[in-house]
């Protein structure tokens, strides 16, 4: 019998000895586990050679057509105005239904167990949630990795997940919204350099995030590779990670991120618009989304492009890209509070607040007395936020409280409200440090927050009544939704936050329509269970069978095997690492053919509406990274003079002159033969959505072989719709509304018969090139695809040796060899 090492080097899948596949593995562990700490770092130096960190984002954004204008900026307080005005009322292109969404397993059947990373950015608030939401999957059957700011640690551990660093300052963070509390920074923020801060903080976390995918527990060096992610849309890597794996995406939020009819995003303020408001309200999540992607966009394809080895992603393409790709979206909030909209999509589920097991507590003896003293207090806490001046903020709290005539337990939170000051002096007021809201909102009267989610839910959940106080992201929103339920009064702003507004507020929360109103909302939240619908919406949105082994269906494929055979036609067989391991072991596969296998491949191509736009952003691309590049043929040499960094003097600046060469000329070859061809064909194709038609999907092109079909496709598609469309669309325009519809029909049908054979003749051209460029730039594995293997080496060693000491080795073989015969494969390779 072989021993533990030997079949642990037997799995490695390429050229190399065994013993040096092992060999590999174990250095790329140990490379893995001592380089964590200095990822950050090396992070920042790196990119720092030929990127703009103080670069600010975009303050504008402004459009205009046709008896319609479109403004929207940032304000001083960090939110985004919006302007819409139209000169006639016009018909916008609005969905009256969802989009049609089929979950891939409605009947909620079983998957096999996955590797789950669980990537969060925010607050002890937002990661709280998602720890009980990992402890629901984990019962399940799954592996699951919170992966999120490195502060956040022993809170993860102690619950029994595992947890991996992503690096960034949640307190910086914190202060740097309170100070900032939109999507944009403030001009005083720019000047003080704190830009350049952030936007390398962001790119830190964003490689924290891939790095969670692949590489090992930093502690334990257990190896572990991602086969699905859940993440909050703030961690922003995860729809790029997802692409890069192919593996399947789903993302948890607490406030509104998909575009609807019922209300608008919380971060916009509509100032101005003469359109109705459900129009307005779906706009403004693009809106917000363009200002958004503006100030991100550079940042994110720059580590799109170093880190993860894919293109950039266009502008144009960059907002609201979850909600093209129809990613699955579940909401943690109550749908008996905030009901699901109705023009949502069968992807998107509200699903109800995610609450942990109630911690197991006891007060200390100053809490317990001063609960014991006297009628149930008022809560007052903020929490996480870090607040400029938590003098006055203490001023203002214990002012209103004394107005007000009642008790309360002010939280010290992260700002320690309360420091300097006698508490003796004040008898009805005390002041606590760290306590489960989930024991202690059972103990008092109302409660004053900022707004969080898991502090609103938790505090409702008690029938308590809840006065907001928000300062950043969608705690307005909270608040008024609270208001609009009658559990509260409207939100107070901190800026604005002062002794007779608080004392109002608290009066209110006293009344006995706040206590009947937030008892109801307690009533219904109590009938939910938010963390066990999540998990099901997980599993019904997963592709099940894309994701089963063909051989042991229980688990995970991560390999394709492609079988060629005289005596039968090319088949490709998914493989879980256990399987592929046991089937290359009795040589029954060639390890050489065993390929990387994309459970759920994302594609995210540019949406082009028609050839005009489309050849303009072609043009304009062209034009900027030429730019760029001729740019950097001067200024790069004259920073590398200047810095001592990297060698400085003339080597990097003879690197950094190729780079910005290479940059300039390189963009040339493709624009001609791929890109504006392609921009052309795509734009015409589409152009029939623009007046509500539907276009025919030819397919994708992936290499050579596929760019012949679909150009073949589109050229005779093209044609005959063309041609048949100036018949069919009059004659059933003039079915439905007569002349009019006749008319309307007749155009379509003219439109259609340029755009059309158009896009054919164009697409004899493009789509072969793109199939070659395809072809050429694939027919490597790029250096991200070659971690990724050598990851899944990794893990598939490290599960072998596991399966070793669990024995059953004999009953496992059987079931391989059993599955093996019902696949149905006649192949047996002599290795």
């Amino acid at each position: 019998m072989e021993n533990e090492k030997g079949r642990g080097e037997k799995y490695g899948f390429h050229d190399e000895g065994h013993s040096n596949t092992e060999r590999h593995a174990n250095n790329e562990n140990e490379r893995h586990s001592t380089l964590g700490g200095r990822h950050e770092e090396d992070n920042a130096s790196h990119a720092s050679q030929e990127f703009d960190w103080e670069q600010p984002p975009a303050y504008e954004f402004q459009g205009s057509g046709p008896d319609v204008q479109t403004k929207v900026t940032a304000q001083d307080d960090g939110r985004v105005a919006i302007d819409f005005s139209q000169t006639e009322k016009l018909k916008i292109p609005i969905p009256d239904e969802p989009k049609p969404y089929t979950p891939p397993n409605i009947n909620n059947s079983k998957p096999p167990s996955l590797n789950i990373v669980i990537q969060i950015v925010g607050s002890r608030g937002d990661i709280q949630p998602f720890i009980a939401l990992g402890t629901a999957l984990r019962s399940e059957g799954h592996r699951i990795r919170i992966a999120t700011h490195d502060v956040f640690r022993d809170f993860v551990r102690e619950s029994g997940l595992e947890f991996f660093p992503i690096g960034g300052d949640p307190t910086s963070l914190m202060a740097y919204m309170v100070k900032n509390p939109g999507i944009i920074p403030k001009f005083k923020t720019i000047m003080s350099g704190e830009i350049s801060q952030k936007r390398k903080m962001i790119y830190t976390m964003l490689d924290g995030c891939w790095r969670s995918c692949i590489e090992p527990d930093p502690e334990t060096n257990t190896p572990f590779v991602a086969e699905s992610i859940i993440a909050n849309p703030p961690s922003f890597a995860h729809v790029h990670c997802a692409e890069a794996l192919g593996i399947p995406l789903h993302l948890m939020f607490t406030m509104p991120w998909s575009p609807t009819k019922a209300f608008p995003h919380p971060l916009a303020n509509i100032e101005r618009s003469n359109t109705d408001m459900t129009t307005m309200n779906f706009l403004s999540y693009a809106l917000v989304e363009i200002m958004t992607w503006q100030g991100l966009a550079d940042v994110i394809n720059l580590w799109r492009r170093k880190t993860l080895s894919l293109d950039d992603i266009p502008l144009s393409m960059g907002p609201l890209i979850c909600d093209s790709l129809q990613i699955p979206f579940t909401y943690c909030w109550s749908p008996a509070f905030v009901p699901k909209p109705p023009d949502w999509s069968n992807c998107l589920d509200v699903c109800g607040f995610f609450f942990r097991e109630e911690p197991d507590y006891t007060p200390d003896e100053e809490l317990d007395h001063f609960l014991r003293s006297g009628p149930p207090p008022v809560y007052i806490g903020f929490g996480s936020i870090v607040i400029d001046d938590p003098k006055k903020l203490t001023s203002i709290l214990v002012d209103a409280v004394r107005a007000c005539g009642t008790r309360a337990i002010i939280s010290r939170g992260w700002s320690k409200l309360g420091s300097g000051l006698d508490e003796r002096a004040n008898p009805d007021i005390l002041f606590l440090g760290d306590c489960p809201h989930e024991w202690l909102f059972k103990h008092v009267s109302c409660v004053v927050h900022h707004g969080g989610a898991g502090t609103t839910a938790c505090g409702l959940l008690n029938g308590c009544p809840t006065t907001v106080v928000p300062f950043f992201g969608d705690q307005a929103f909270w608040g008024q939704m609270i208001a609009a339920a009658g559990a509260g009064p409207l939100p107070i702003h901190h800026r604005t936050l002062d002794q007779e507004n608080l004392t109002q507020a608290i009066q209110y929360c006293t009344t006995p329509a706040a206590r009947t109103a937030a008892a109801e909302i307690s009533e219904q939240m109590r009938r939910e269970n938010g963390i066990q619908t999540a998990v099901r919406s997980f599993h019904t949105n997963l592709p099940v069978e894309a994701l089963r082994c063909d051989v042991l269906p229980d688990q995970v494929a991560v390999w394709r095997y492609s079988i060629k055979s005289k005596k039968q036609p090319k088949k490709l067989i998914k493989l879980s690492d256990e399987a592929a391991f046991q089937l290359v072991e009795r040589k029954k596969i060639d390890p050489k053919r065993l390929k990387l296998y994309r459970s759920n491949p994302l594609s995210l191509e540019n949406l082009r509406w028609e050839p005009i736009s489309a050849g303009t952003n072609v043009l304009l691309d062209v034009m900027t990274n030429f730019t760029v590049g001729f740019s950097e043929i001067f200024t790069g040499p004259a920073k590398a003079f200047q810095s001592k960094e990297n060698g400085g003097g003339g080597k990097q600046a003879a690197k950094t002159f190729g780079m910005g060469f290479g940059k300039m000329v390189g963009v040339l070859p493709k624009a001609t033969l791929v890109d504006f061809p392609l921009a052309l064909t795509e734009g015409l194709h589409q152009m029939p959505r623009l007046y509500g038609d539907t276009v025919r999907n030819h397919g994708k092109v992936r290499d050579w072989k596929s760019g012949g079909v679909v150009a073949g496709k589109n050229f005779g598609y093209g044609f005959m719709d063309g041609l048949s469309g100036t018949i069919i669309k009059p004659y059933k325009g003039a079915k439905e509304n007569g002349w009019a519809g006749f008319g309307t029909g007749l155009a379509k049908g003219l439109g259609g018969l340029v755009a059309g054979p158009g896009s054919g003749m164009f697409g004899l051209f493009a789509y072969p090139f793109l199939g070659m460029y395809k072809s050429i730039t694939t027919s490597a594995m790029t250096p991200t695809e070659q971690k990724i293997m050598l990851a899944r080496q990794v893990y598939g060693s490290y599960m072998a040796r596991e399966r070793e000491k669990g024995g059953q080795r004999e009953e496992r073989r059987r079931m391989v060899g059993e599955g093996w015969e019902r696949v149905g494969v006649v192949e047996n390779v002599g290795v």
